[in-house]
């Protein structure tokens, strides 16, 4: 999402709630699906899966004719390799920083099963730019810089994000890389943002010249597991208000329930800033400053038979953690789907029907 909202509970919670009361006392929480093939230690599940979800459709799921998506003239991230400068703001310990950085190395390898990270992310380089470059398929961490002494303190706004990169930037240091660079600002869970757990978990935005010294896209992301799990880590923390009336929260497939639901953020945000960097490429509705992204069209759906409040079916392995892709190292992970130009609707790389 830009920088305006990132709601990451979804929209259709509403819906969900008048739904799931109906279904509660008629229908057990998990339905395990018997597929094959399938290697004898994964399931498939979906919590509170509705009766005849799947169809012979191949309109995928949150496909709509009223979704107008459309390409505004401006960039894409085309040029290859996409540089990331990792920003960790705060005290991080080096097992979480471990697990973000092999989500994100995950993208551009090859060397994970299917369905993988970096089948996710092909969709994205579906994504083109006026002259027909695609957003590049190939992503690296190209810097990283720790905040450890909170430069600006544990209570950030937009504004001061910008003075975060900017020490950041003189510090690390990290090259001017205006072709290739784009900054990822992440947040431990001591420090507060301005609309953080009230209206976004994350946003991308470009530095400005004054601030920065010149105009480069980032998007930052905050770790939810003290402030607000239940809205910025779902489905791995649910919201007290669902409790009895909902699915169950997931366990999540890296043991950390801020970490997990961070790096769904995180895949969301880099989706969005890889094909509307800045705020002028491909996105829905009239006003570029409410964009409604290639994310945000499928916020809360990580698998088929999804909508309506459901997160449609993931896997479970035998230690009982839900994922919907594989990484690198072994990692899994559970990330939302996003929206295909191609399909003109949201899918993922677990998509069955």
């Amino acid at each position: 999402m830009s920088s305006q909202t990132h709601f990451f509970v979804p929209i259709f919670f509403l819906i969900f709630l008048t739904t799931t009361l109906t279904y509660a006392s008629t229908t057990p929480k998990t339905q395990t699906l018997n597929t094959n093939p399938n290697p004898p230690q994964i399931q498939y599940i979906n919590p509170k899966l509705p009766l005849k979800a799947f169809t012979s459709s191949k309109k995928y799921e949150g496909s709509s004719n009223l979704v107008h998506l459309r390409y505004h003239m401006g960039p894409v991230l085309s040029s290859s390799p996409i540089n990331i400068y990792l920003v960790w703001y705060g005290n991080w310990p080096n097992s979480h920083k471990q697990t973000i950085k092999h989500f994100l190395l995950s993208l551009s390898s090859t060397s994970a099963p299917s369905p993988s990270v970096s089948d996710w992310w092909n969709t994205l380089s579906l994504y083109t730019d006026q002259t027909g470059a695609n957003v590049s398929r190939t992503v690296l961490i190209a810097g990283e810089h720790s905040d450890l002494r909170y430069s600006h303190g544990t209570q950030l706004t937009r504004l001061s994000m910008q003075q975060v990169i900017s020490n950041a930037v003189k510090s690390a240091p990290f090259p001017v890389d205006h072709k290739n660079g784009i900054f990822l600002i992440l947040t431990s869970q001591d420090v507060t943002v301005q609309d953080f757990c009230r209206a976004v978990c994350g946003f991308h935005y470009f530095t400005f010249p004054s601030m920065v010294g010149y105009t480069m896209p980032y998007a930052w992301i905050g770790n939810s597991a003290k402030q607000c799990p239940e809205v910025c880590a779902y489905p791995f923390a649910i919201p007290g208000y669902m409790a009895g009336g909902g699915p169950g929260a997931l366990t999540p497939p890296n043991g950390d329930v801020g970490i997990d639901g961070m790096i769904s953020v995180i895949a969301h945000e880099l989706a969005e800033l890889s094909s509307n960097p800045l705020v002028n490429a491909w996105y829905a509705g009239e006003d570029p400053t409410a964009p409604t992204e290639i994310g945000d069209l499928c916020e809360g759906l990580y698998g088929s038979g999804g909508g309506g409040g459901y997160i449609g079916q993931v896997m479970k392995g035998r230690d009982g953690m839900s994922f919907n892709m594989n990484g690198i190292k072994n990692r899994r992970f559970l990330v939302q789907w996003i929206w295909s130009p191609v399909l003109q609707a949201c899918t993922g790389p677990n998509k069955l029907d």
